[in-house]
């Protein structure tokens, strides 16, 4: 598979690694030019290349979207039609200022990408794990402390491809439910960056 990346941070950088170890071909983009990815590509591999964000998004297979949320009305729409989209991003109002949508709980990151990107399927994923846990945590499927991952999306076919990636690398996956739902482990709830396994993940999740 080719997995783009709109972002290379510490999560986009960690997601990188795990998709080349799997067997994936990583196509990465940053806010800058792709020369200043050089080094990370470097370390990848052959399987991975820098480019421009709108090649990252039009050469993906999946395209994963991991930016400040302030950023997000810059993610190329028209590349990215029929895809699913995978978003990271948290909201931090120090950062990415005040959106009353957010404030008032009638919107989540995810359901304003889904907006920007109305022909893509965004599934929301990765944003409630640290990026150094996305390598220091992960485990083989028969280990029984493997940790579980929460998900949401609207689209069933779109979360049944991100949980089979999320188990290749090395996580359970615990579908939440519609996009909304993201707001169960978004950052500040007991859920966000928990380590557990499903029942304790569902346990943290109905806290929010």
């Amino acid at each position: 598979m080719k997995i783009g990346l709109i972002g290379a941070g510490h999560i986009g950088s960690n997601l990188a690694r795990l998709a080349v170890k799997h067997g994936h071909d990583v196509i990465i983009s940053n806010s800058r030019d792709p020369k200043t990815l050089q080094n990370l590509v470097t370390e990848l591999g052959p399987h991975a290349k820098a480019a421009w964000a709108k090649d990252a998004a039009a050469q993906g297979d999946i395209v994963v979207v991991t930016i400040p949320l302030k950023n997000y009305q810059s993610v190329p729409v028209e590349p990215l039609k029929g895809k699913i989209v995978i978003d990271t991003m948290n909201y931090y109002p120090t950062r990415d200022g005040q959106i009353v949508a957010l404030d008032n709980g009638t919107s989540t990151t995810s359901e304003l990408l889904q907006a920007h990107l109305p022909e893509s399927n965004v599934v929301k994923a990765f944003n409630s794990i640290f990026a150094g846990d996305l390598l220091s945590t992960a485990a083989s499927k028969d280990d029984p402390n493997r940790r579980t991952l929460p998900i949401a999306g609207n689209d069933p076919e779109a979360k049944t491809v991100v949980s089979h990636l999320i188990d290749q690398f090395g996580f359970d996956t615990y579908d939440v439910g519609q996009l909304h739902e993201g707001f169960r482990f978004q950052n500040g709830t007991p859920a966000y960056t928990i380590r557990a396994n499903r029942d304790r993940l569902i346990s943290a999740l109905n806290k929010a």
